[in-house]
């Protein structure tokens, strides 16, 4: 293999440490290092550092906090996660998709104190981290894919509205409370109906926007750097800073120190709440980067050591004066693109953005506000995805009005009760898909091997005596009664009486306390009709389960059978 190429798949697996050694990736990174790697890795990091600046700004502002806490929040995390992290190339840090629920707890709490907002942006990093590390040990990295498609592109949708919403104040100039997406869109309209947006100000924001979105078409030119820098020397040789243009001011000199944070007063369940909210969406988009690039480099990645590095991150962000972080869509292509090789990339960028704030703190205080707003809203309207609905409410109309009531709640109610609804949503969901589930009475179809459903083939021949049923999802508390009621239904509906019936159960993954029960019942209220239970294709886990339940006693082990064919025999007496 070439020594400039990424580590292939068996690679990694043969030399993946053991112990508690599997928990620091990062070791393993260098333990195998290459010295090719060394000058693309440097390379890289450096045009990832022509992103992370302005990028890392922008989106604190779009967070509620001043914008080098934007910086703080790039150096810590990078440093971090190239230890814990399991993806190679994976760039966190400040993301667009985060700054809506951090915006929205910050606002109501932190009452437009700064240093109050930053602890409490820090206190939802510190519980967005131990979310992450506690699911990641637990293993339970699995946790987001329990959101659906179309949820996900729902509330997605609704933070993209959210946080351009939040940035057209900046582009025209005007502030005013924040009261939500909708109607802090009328307050805009008013503001600008009367007079009081600043033209210099939307001139310079909506130029920056074109401009990122043209060149977005060319991967290798770095057009969030040209739209800034431009606005920069443009607000500074022109001094419109003077005429109304609000600029990114002086920022402090030097590097994040160890704080422990906390505000006073605050509202924790808020801070818990909106911690967890950025913690499932970070790990959803985070889990769904780093699967790409892993399959691209032909490598694993441990959803669960993910969640760990991405939980490390976030913490070390909150105890150094960061706010909750994430994987980033548009850095990290940056960095595949500059022929990053490993971690290291991110390294050679939190060094180099430590050196800035350290050497040259003044060298953004020109920088407008209109131009970072540009930056997140072209960041936002990546965010949005209409394509996908249209196929989805081609194909299934109801998830698609799914999809819309979790955009609609975001929309409405903001960020975090709208991320709150589309969980219940999704649990709903789950729960409707078990609760109501498909059944069928099968038949013979001639011309067709196995037993099929009569529904799909009317003529299809039953055998006198022996009702076929099939239920196709597991036995629980929701759909227990239901299944009962339907057997017992189709029973009755048998043009002949039914002397025997055969549950074919191998969609029947599970069955709880509650089913158990109904088991035993419905035993009951069949042997006093002289008909007798029975169950084919039932996995071997489930048995265990019902003989721990005690109904074996009741069932009979000869009840069971290794399948429809082999229970049919059994009854017409085949050998």
């Amino acid at each position: 293999m070439p020594s400039d190429t990424p580590l292939s798949h068996v690679e990694y697996v043969a030399v993946r440490p053991e112990g508690w050694l599997r928990w620091l990736p990062g070791w393993q990174t260098l333990s195998t290092y290459q010295a090719s790697w060394l000058p693309k890795d440097i390379a890289a990091g450096l045009v990832l550092t022509t992103m992370l600046v302005p990028v890392g700004i922008a989106y604190a502002a779009a967070s509620g906090v001043p914008g080098v806490y934007g910086l703080y929040a790039t150096i810590v995390p990078l440093l971090a996660y190239a230890v814990f992290g399991p993806s190679r190339i994976l760039v966190l840090g400040p993301d667009s998709a985060l700054a809506a629920p951090i915006l929205a707890v910050v606002v109501a709490l932190a009452a437009g104190d700064p240093s109050r907002a930053i602890a409490v942006a820090s206190m939802m990093a510190v519980v967005s981290g131990v979310f992450c590390i506690v699911m990641g040990l637990l293993r339970l990295g699995f946790i987001t894919e329990l959101l659906s498609k179309p949820i996900r592109y729902g509330y997605m949708n609704g933070i993209a509205l959210t946080v351009l919403i939040s940035q057209l104040p900046k582009l025209f100039a005007i502030k005013f409370e924040d009261e939500g997406p909708l109607r802090d869109l009328i307050s805009l309209g008013k503001a600008i109906a009367a007079g009081q947006s600043n033209g210099y100000s939307l001139a310079v924001g909506v130029g920056s926007l074109v401009l990122i979105l043209f060149l977005k078409r060319f991967e290798r030119v770095p057009g969030i750097l040209i739209a800034v820098i431009l606005a920069t020397l443009c607000v500074s040789v022109f001094k419109l800073d003077e005429a109304g243009v609000k600029v990114l001011g002086a920022i402090p000199q030097g590097l994040p120190t160890f704080a422990l944070p906390w505000a006073s007063g605050v509202d924790l369940v808020k801070i818990l709440l909106g911690g967890c909210a950025v913690a499932l969406i970070s790990f959803a988009d985070t889990s769904v980067l780093s699967r790409t690039f892993a399959a691209r480099y032909n490598t694993r990645v441990d959803p669960n050591q993910e969640m760990v590095g991405l939980g490390a991150a976030n913490l070390a962000a909150g105890f150094f004066q960061g706010f909750p972080i994430s994987s980033s869509s548009s850095r990290t292509p940056v960095a595949e693109a500059a022929g990053a090789r490993t971690q290291l990339t991110g390294v050679v960028g939190a060094v180099a953005v430590a050196i800035v704030l350290v050497a040259a703190p003044g060298l953004m205080r020109h920088l407008p506000n209109s131009a970072l707003a540009a930056v997140v809203i072209a960041s936002a309207l990546g965010l949005f995805e209409f394509a996908d609905l249209k196929r989805i409410y081609r194909i299934q109309q109801w998830e698609f009005w799914l999809s819309i009531a979790c955009f609609a709640g975001v929309a409405v109610f903001g960020a975090i009760p709208g991320i709150c609804l589309a969980v219940v949503l999704a649990v709903i969901e789950f729960l409707w898909d078990g609760w109501r589930p498909h059944f069928a009475v099968l038949g013979r179809v001639e011309g067709l091997r196995g037993y099929h459903d009569i529904k799909r083939y009317p003529h299809a021949a039953r055998i006198p005596g022996l009702l076929l049923f099939r239920w196709d999802a597991p036995l629980f508390f929701a759909n227990a009664e239901l299944f009962q009621e339907r057997l017992v239904q189709a029973v009755d509906d048998e043009p002949t009486p039914v002397r025997r019936v055969v549950v074919a159960a191998e969609p029947v993954t599970s069955v709880d306390v509650t089913s158990a029960d109904m088991l035993r019942e419905l035993s009951r209220v069949l042997s006093e009709r002289g008909v007798a239970l029975h169950f084919a294709e039932m996995k071997d886990p489930v048995r265990d389960k019902l003989r721990r339940f005690e109904l074996m006693d009741i069932i009979g082990e000869q009840s069971f059978h290794p399948t429809i064919g082999s229970a049919v025999d059994d009854y017409e007496g085949k050998p």
